[in-house]
């Protein structure tokens, strides 16, 4: 990856204007360019941010406060493996507060995982449910994660 003096990287700024240019213009186009984005490159940087408000004619301040208001895009590049808890109120009934404590504990030292949480993902009579790396999960424990994705120490 060549980086210009500035600190630009030419072949991502090409990347990410490629992956838009068939939204054409569109200022409501914003939203679906960032998904785009975040989807081909992992997430989303400053530059990607300066890129974008240029394609749109947008301030970086509109764009980086979109960005920054959906938990969904990222501004760092993700870990290998991803946690979500279910926290809604069905999986509530069951117990996911405790799970979810209890995930953030066993992963509170792993370099290599993200636990987040989620509300609802439809897995309501299977509860309490999370998802291990995109994988669905129902009747979720820590036992079953930590097989899943065990905790990598530093």
């Amino acid at each position: 990856m060549s980086t210009r003096h500035d600190g630009v990287d030419p072949e991502r700024e090409a990347t990410v204007r490629a992956l838009v240019a068939r939204y054409a213009v569109h200022r409501t186009a914003l939203l679906p360019m960032l998904h785009d984005v975040q989807e081909h490159l992992g997430y989303i940087s400053r530059q990607d941010i300066l890129t974008l408000a240029d394609v749109l004619n947008l301030s970086i301040a509109d764009v980086h406060g979109v960005v920054s208001f959906y938990t969904d895009f990222r501004t760092s590049p993700p870990p290998p493996h991803r946690i979500s808890v279910c926290r809604g109120e069905a999986c509530q009934a069951v117990g996911c507060e405790a799970l979810y404590a209890a995930t953030l504990t066993a992963y509170r030292e792993s370099v290599d995982t993200e636990v987040t949480e989620v509300f609802c993902l439809g897995n309501c009579a299977l509860g309490p449910s999370g998802t291990a790396d995109g994988r669905l999960l129902g009747r979720l424990t820590v036992d079953r994660l930590t097989a899943l994705i065990p905790p990598a120490r530093a």
